[in-house]
């Protein structure tokens, strides 16, 4: 099987996963929830500890969700999600979306929820996602946008922030801003019947700017991110303690507001 080329620039820390549980199939994959219908097969790549998979099961039943993921420790934290939820129509798989252990044509939807930036073939990685989705169904992305990001008030710190990561996340293999890329390695993947839209998280009440401030703050200087950002030799302890401070300070602004922009595709395959 072929390996990932690409190294996941987050990881699993604990300031990852609290920001991966509070997706939804509401706030993460409202474009394609007018897709899914009652008894519809759907490949879930990369669900992480699985609450847009719980509710894309819930969506389908009776229908099945198939969900995998590169890292077997947080497909246990999808078991016990799903298994919280009272959900009996999920199974669980190890797997490489460069090279799906599927037959072809195995699901009506095929789907990856901030994916297709960490991987280091995103065409290749939409090739065998069409390979594995039947004709007449889709294969649906969506991926945000780091160099779309904008907030309010203009922290200079955060700035840094940003430039950082967009090094760190580029010399892992990845390519951060993958929303607006989306379009274009669909159509060099084959596809041909892509409907394009966007969509934004935005964080400004005083409970959203404490937890993503909060949540960022930890990732720079605890989570995988912060060890391959030094060892890299992008940033010193320092500067990742600098930046966290800013992230919280940021936090603590009365005006504070943070748009997160994706780029999302349904690409019908045929």
């Amino acid at each position: 099987m072929q390996k990932e080329t690409a190294v996941y620039t987050h990881g699993h820390h604990e300031s990852v996963l609290r920001s991966h549980r509070w997706r939804t199939a509401a706030n993460s994959a409202a474009y394609l929830t007018p897709e899914l219908r009652p008894g519809a097969e759907v490949l879930d790549v990369g669900c992480g500890p699985g609450t847009i998979t719980a509710d894309l099961a819930s969506l389908v039943a009776p229908g099945t969700v198939t969900a995998v993921d590169a890292a077997a420790d947080v497909l246990e934290q999808a078991r016990e999600t799903v298994r919280s939820r009272g959900r009996d129509n999920v199974r669980f798989a190890v797997a490489d979306v460069h090279a799906l252990d599927f037959p072809d044509d195995s699901f009506d939807v095929v789907h990856a929820h901030q994916v297709l930036q960490h991987v280091g073939d995103p065409v290749a990685a939409l090739r065998e996602m069409r390979r594995v989705c039947r004709p007449g169904g889709v294969v649906a992305v969506r991926d945000s946008d780091y160099g779309a990001f904008a907030w309010f008030p203009e922290v200079p710190v955060l700035d840094a922030w940003l430039e950082l990561y967009h090094r760190v996340a580029r010399a892992n293999g990845g390519e951060p801003d993958a929303g607006r890329r989306l379009y274009s390695w669909a159509r060099a993947a084959g596809f041909t019947d892509i409907t394009a839209t966007a969509s934004a998280w935005c964080f400004t009440t005083p409970d959203e700017r404490a937890w993503w401030s909060a949540l960022w703050a930890d990732r720079t200087t605890a989570s995988a991110y912060a060890s391959l950002a030094v060892e890299g030799g992008h940033a010193r302890r320092e500067e990742l303690d600098g930046i966290a401070a800013a992230w919280r300070s940021w936090g603590r602004e009365d005006d504070g507001w943070f748009m997160v922009p994706h780029g999302e595709l349904i690409c019908r395959v045929p």
